[in-house]
């Protein structure tokens, strides 16, 4: 195998290559052939290829060295190359400032020479200028126009540059010696400052953006610039306002004229402006007046309604229009023209808003009253009711002629609902057409108008009523009807406080307003709070007088001293059967009329006093065994009544009864064990004799002698 530097390129593999050499020798292969394998002829070959290889590296190590020696001639030739080049560089570089100071010498020559000329030019230009107009004021002098700028329609440009000019001039000249003259050149004045609006009119109609901001551009220095506008604007608004939204209109024709504005006049942000204040002042202006107008002194309500969707829409299309490019003071600039429409109406406002709320709220108020054919009756006020009220939270006396209601509640969540549906509106009216400064005051009054009509003339008076329309203790089949009212009045309280909290709140919440709207809120629940709690408890009241004459009536002094005491086939009295019974129905209307940690305060206090009346009716009886066991049923029908509280204080009670009762029927040797139990062991002696003393062999028996 010849040995080549080709032999050597990139990818080499040295086994591969070792691998080649030993294939292509006779006798070297490792798997054997057609010769044996000869190691002899196999390390010839290995010695001559690396004789060969010594001289190929030789070779090319040579050719290094040539080609160094070549690259580092070629690299000082370069070197001078470039040392050469950075001189010519130099020179060149010499060259062009030297240029450039003479070209900046040469143009302030020039400059000098231009502002030479202009020195002299500018007045030349300025005579044949004056030249020029004394020639245009002499055809004036003269009193015939023969120059044809101003005879023909298409220089009307340059006519009225011209006539502008001379206007101003005669402005300055005595009016005795040039009136004739001046007259002229006026009249001319105001024929081509006509001519120029006709004709951006006529191309305002076509279309014509370019034509019209030619026009405009010479119509800029005349006089005549604010009545071209006007023109502009007035035609503009020429068919806008085909739809039944006349606030949709102006939205959509602002947006038009904004795009066009720009195209045609130098300053549209104010163009733009006059074209807003044009719109306000006469359209919307008009169209609130008219709607406005009709309402306001016949149907209140819509006046109302009315303004607030006016003034709602108002702000909402100045909002829109700000958008647009209308000066630097834009926002002010659009308050004050809404200010000019409707402060007339927002200064009256809150008088009319609380004047309607009053006859509104009244209004529902009697509707409800009428179809319940009551007659509300005045409630008591001043120091007499107030000692009366006093007398009644104490003693619970009805004082003054009881009312009948038939069952009514006189509290309607239709009516609530209804009051705080007209004071929500009221609320959202007050926040957008109340000053800023006037808010938390104005949302005040109407809260006080809600307190005055719901609170006090609905809620209140409802209380006052069922207050005298609970019946005394000892009544017999009473309807205690108080507990709906208390249900209800809690469901109306209830949305009350999510109005105040939801539509009131917001509205005062940063102001001195929120002390006073709390404490408010603060004497109105507390005032009612007060009537509730006299309501609730005189009805407990009659629950236990209630109770007491069903125990009085029912109840025989046989049922615990049967005449035979074998033969008592029942688990417990008819007197505790109907008082357990009515005590349940009490219990689940007590659940249903409250709610929270009120449903177990009213089911402590009358488990409490439902175990007192108990606990005083057992001690009426003298109790045999037999009585003494059915005295133990009883009181075990009433524990049980007693677990559908759910107190554990009044439970205790009626287990405390209970083990009471067991003195009844324990054997006498017995009694000392039993006042020592669990139960007992902490009440009073005098208690446990006082129901040891019941027995009928409490005397046989010396059962005394177990409390000496």
């Amino acid at each position: 195998m010849a040995t080549t530097a080709q032999l050597f390129e990139e990818p080499f593999d040295a086994d591969e290559y070792i691998e080649r050499l030993a294939w292509r020798t006779p006798g070297g292969g490792s798997k054997g052939g057609a010769e044996a394998f000869d190691p002899k002829k196999l390390l010839e070959e290995f010695v001559n290829h690396i004789e060969e290889l010594k001289l190929l590296d030789e070779r090319i190590q040579r050719k290094v060295e040539k080609l160094e020696q070549q690259c580092h001639r070629e690299a000082k030739e370069f070197a001078h190359k470039v040392q050469d080049l950075q001189r010519s560089n130099q020179v060149a570089f010499q060259h062009f400032q030297e240029l450039d100071e003479h070209i900046s010498y040469v143009a302030t020559k020039v400059c000098h020479l231009g502002d030479q000329l202009e020195g002299v030019n500018t007045p030349r230009q300025r005579a044949v200028e004056a030249q020029r107009l004394m020639t245009y004021f002499n055809e004036f002098l003269d009193g015939e126009l023969r120059s044809d700028v101003f005879n023909n329609p298409d220089k009307i440009k340059e006519a009225a540059d011209i006539i502008q000019k001379l206007h101003l001039i005669a402005q300055e000249l005595p009016f005795d010696r040039f009136s004739d003259v001046k007259a002229k050149i006026a009249s001319k004045y105001h024929d081509l400052e006509r001519q120029l609006i006709q004709e951006f009119t006529a191309a305002q109609r076509r279309g014509e953006i370019g034509r019209m901001r030619e026009v405009a551009a010479v119509l800029l220095h005349f006089k005549g610039y604010a009545h071209c506008v006007d023109v502009y604007i007035k035609q503009c608004q020429e068919g806008a306002y085909m739809r039944n939204d006349v606030f949709e209109d102006i939205a959509i024709l602002c947006q038009r004229v904004n795009k066009q504005v720009g195209e045609v006049f130098c300053s549209p942000e104010t163009v733009m402006a006059k074209l807003i204040q044009s719109i306000f002042e006469n359209k919307i202006q008009a169209h609130v007046k008219e709607r406005l107008d009709e309402t306001r002194n016949s149907d209140v309500e819509q006046y109302l309604k009315n303004l607030y969707d006016l003034y709602t829409r108002t702000t909402a299309l100045a909002a829109k229009l700000s958008d647009f490019n209308l000066g630097s003071d834009k926002h002010t600039f659009l308050s004050k023209l809404i200010k000019n429409i409707f402060s007339c109406y927002l200064e009256s406002y809150i008088d009319m808003e609380r004047q309607y709320l009053q006859n509104r709220s009244g209004m529902i108020l009697q509707r409800f009253y009428d179809s319940k054919n009551h007659q509300k009756r005045p409630v008591g006020t001043g120091s007499i009711q107030e000692l009366k009220e006093r007398i009644r939270q104490r003693t619970n006396l009805p004082l003054g002629p009881s009312i009948d209601t038939h069952g009514e509640t006189l509290l309607s969540q239709e009516v609530v609902v209804n009051l705080l549906q007209e004071t929500r509106l009221a609320f959202e009216r007050c926040n957008k057409l109340s000053d800023p400064a006037d808010l938390p005051k104005n949302a005040f009054s109407i809260f006080l108008l809600l307190v005055e009509y719901l609170c006090v003339d609905h809620i209140d008076y409802a209380l006052e009523i069922g207050l005298s329309a609970i019946p005394s203790s000892d009544a017999k089949n009473a309807n205690l009807y108080f507990l709906d009212v208390v249900q209800q009045a809690n469901t109306i309280f209830h949305l009350f406080d999510k109005q105040f909290n939801d539509h009131l709140m917001p509205l005062i919440s940063s102001s001195p307003k929120l002390t006073e709207c709390l404490h408010k809120k603060k004497e109105v629940i507390e005032q009612m709070e007060v009537k509730l709690d006299t309501g609730i408890d005189r009805t407990l009241n009659c629950m236990i007088g209630q109770m007491k004459h069903i125990l009085v009536t029912e109840q025989k002094k046989t049922d615990f001293k049967p005449e035979d005491e074998n033969n008592v086939m029942i688990q417990y009295t008819t007197a505790c059967s109907k008082v357990c019974a009515y005590v349940n129905k009490q219990v689940e209307r007590v659940r249903r009329s409250m709610d929270g940690k009120n449903v177990d305060t009213v089911l402590t206090e009358l488990g409490v006093r439902f175990h007192r009346l108990i606990h005083e009716h057992l001690q009426q009886f003298s109790y045999s065994s037999m009585g003494g066991m059915l005295a133990i049923c009883d009181v075990a029908e009433y524990r049980r009544s007693a677990k559908d509280f759910r107190v554990p204080l009044v439970l205790q009670l009626f287990d405390t009864l209970h083990a009471l009762c067991n003195l009844l029927v324990v054997a006498p040797d017995n009694l000392k064990q039993v006042c020592s139990g669990e139960q007992l062991t902490n009440l009073d002696r005098n208690l446990l004799h006082a129901f040891v003393q019941l027995r009928v062999d409490y005397r046989s028996a010396r059962l005394g002698r177990h409390f000496s």
